[in-house]
């Protein structure tokens, strides 16, 4: 059952001055215009109607944008709404997305004085030499400031990053992600790099001075700071970007973008896990084996099938379709995967 449903409210690029190089943020939210605070009533009503009473958790969340960069007047509108529904009981949180370097004691707050939830922080990455060939008009010192303060003022953290900027490495994704996980987050959000049209990035692929992640290398980084963040017990809100309209195969100039990439790579993390215990166990004795009985929570089964089922083809192939078994138990702990091992006496 459905226990937290989200509201969001789409302010486009409104709030940010800067130009990312890899920002088209109208693609993005596939909106042309920025939601006007006069039409938040009816989008929130709209989707309190199709909420179920059962559902334990509401939440106003705000995305798009710098929210924090808005002239003070445009926050204020958008933030008395939102906080009307939360004093009558209608929502329970509010939310929203801005810069690390839209973030100081008098912005925080007056967020507060608006009972503001949730902060999330686009950070991308802790790494300074690719903020700056991105173009983020931050630094790493910006983000460990806002983090500092959103802790300091009680709020809850989000940190976003991204995978395959330009002068990334995977050990550069790597240390972005032990920083998040010792920052320690609430949540976070894993997003791989896309070539969108009618951006900087899209210029410099075509003039070479940037060279892509593949798909195979997007899931690699992915699934590496997915890990950490996972081990570190950062719930992991979204990887990959959203589908919509604009965002498909026909206007994207990278092949890293899947709709199902988060399956992707909890797929891979899944099938990682269960080679590495099958190969404990086994080692050189596959031919005593009976049968390989792999289980996870039901919210993670999927994950052990793989996308398509890629992962149980493979384990079909190599040790026989009749040796395989997959149960789903509620006992074991989401995003784990048990194997054991029955042998021929």
């Amino acid at each position: 059952m459905k226990t937290h449903a989200i509201i969001p409210i789409f302010i486009s690029h409104l709030g940010c001055n800067n130009d990312c190089v890899f920002c088209n943020q109208r693609v993005i939210t596939a909106r042309k215009e920025p939601i006007k605070p006069g039409e938040i009533k009816n989008i929130i009503e709209t989707h309190l109607s199709t909420i179920s009473p059962n559902v334990k958790t509401v939440e106003i969340a705000f995305y798009g944008g710098s929210f924090t960069g808005l002239p003070i007047d445009e926050q204020r509108e958008y933030l008395e709404i939102a906080k009307h529904y939360k004093d009558v009981g209608k929502i329970h949180k509010i939310h929203m997305s801005t810069r690390p370097d839209y973030i100081n004691d008098d912005i925080l707050s007056f967020l507060s004085s608006f009972s503001v939830d949730t902060i999330e922080l686009g950070v991308q990455s802790f790494d300074d030499e690719i903020l700056k060939l991105s173009k983020r008009g931050h630094t790493k010192a910006d983000a460990y400031n806002a983090v500092s303060l959103i802790k300091e003022y009680g709020f809850e953290l989000g940190i976003q990053l991204m995978v395959g900027l330009p002068g990334d490495t995977i050990e550069k994704a790597i240390f972005s992600a032990k920083e998040t996980a010792r920052l320690k987050p609430q949540l976070a959000r894993i997003y791989p790099t896309i070539v969108l049209p009618g951006t900087e990035l899209e210029k410099m692929l075509h003039s070479k001075d940037y060279t892509p992640l593949s798909q195979e290398k997007a899931i690699y980084f992915s699934k590496s700071i997915y890990k950490i963040l996972h081990d570190a017990g950062i719930f992991i809100m979204r990887v990959g970007l959203k589908s919509t309209d604009l965002i498909n195969d026909d206007n994207i100039k990278l092949s890293s973008y899947h709709p199902a990439f988060r399956q992707l790579v909890e797929g891979e993390i899944a099938m990682d896990s269960i080679k590495e215990q099958i190969s404990s166990l086994v080692e050189t004795k596959v031919s005593k084996v009976k049968k390989i009985i792999l289980s996870s929570n039901p919210k993670s089964f999927s994950n052990i099938i793989g996308h398509k089922g890629v992962n149980r083809d493979i384990l079909f192939e190599k040790y026989g379709k009749d040796k395989i078994t997959f149960l789903s138990d509620k006992a074991i702990s989401e995003g784990k995967y048990n194997v054991e091992i029955q042998w021929i006496k």
